[in-house]
């Protein structure tokens, strides 16, 4: 399973960007797709979910600012962010939790772990 993001760049403060996602390999069904950031010296945090029955979730800061949706796409999510500040500045992680995956044998089994892209760097300036 590899996720790969897409998106992400220089923005001026007050603009808006999008990120992308597309999650690749054996997947059946993926539970929820999100995405977190990661600010220079701080900790990652979330930023936001959304499951496969559409529900979403949002930090606090981020909520109305940003929308996230699953894309027409199988397995693909998106980001996109309004109104962004300096403090949005961040490697943006796309996730992806509670995979049903085929192995080679055609069995399905559930993965239970959290599967992660590279990240793709956000830059707002003043």
């Amino acid at each position: 399973v590899q996720l790969q993001a897409f998106g992400g760049g220089l923005v001026q403060a007050g603009g808006s960007l999008s990120l992308s996602c597309a999650a690749s390999g054996s997947i059946v069904r993926i539970d929820a797709l999100g995405w977190y950031r990661q600010a220079p010296g701080k900790e990652r945090e979330l930023v936001a979910t959304i499951t496969s029955g559409g529900s979403t979730n949002y930090a606090d800061n981020m909520r109305g600012r940003f929308t996230i949706a699953r894309g027409n796409a199988k397995n693909t999510v998106s980001l996109h962010m309004n109104n962004l500040n300096v403090e949005d500045t961040a490697v943006y992680f796309c996730n992806a939790h509670g995979l049903t995956v085929m192995l080679p044998s055609g069995n399905l089994q559930v993965d239970g772990e959290d599967y992660w892209g590279k990240g793709t760097l956000v830059t707002v300036s003043s």
